[in-house]
């Protein structure tokens, strides 16, 4: 690949990089890394940019119909952090990533990243996590 034809850069009058232009050929080689790390570098991948799923637990609860009474407390068995009801708490320790109808919700630990699923079966709730990467 002849990088005169594929790469230009972009300078200023006193010779400052201010942008790269790429041949169509070699943007789609590089497309899907440089819009990741693109959205790495304006904090767009950090779960806590986005809204929390409250759409989606309106209608979790709306549905409610387990065996046992709704239970709003969430605990990272990561590392620790906890309140006995997430969306009241002052600190809002975890954000509310994701609901469903089936009976899942996922949190994301403002403590330490992981991400906390509770998922509620006809009987019981079980906890899950992953450690943040």
């Amino acid at each position: 690949m002849n990088q005169k034809k594929h790469l230009l850069y972009l300078v200023d009058a006193s010779g400052v990089i201010e942008g790269v232009q790429l041949s169509p050929e070699l943007w789609r080689l590089v497309e899907k890394t440089v819009k990741a790390r693109a959205a790495e570098l304006n904090g767009e991948d950090n779960p806590l940019n986005r809204p929390e799923a409250m759409d989606s637990f309106k209608e979790f609860m709306d549905a409610w119909d387990f065996r046992y009474p709704y239970d709003p407390s969430v605990t990272c068995p990561q590392c620790g952090a906890h309140a006995d009801d997430w969306q009241r708490d002052p600190r809002h320790p975890f954000h509310l990533k994701n609901a469903n109808l089936g009976g899942l919700l996922v949190f994301h630990c403002k403590q330490c990243g992981a991400t906390v699923r509770k998922k509620h079966f006809r009987d019981h709730v079980a906890t899950e996590c992953t450690p943040a990467r």
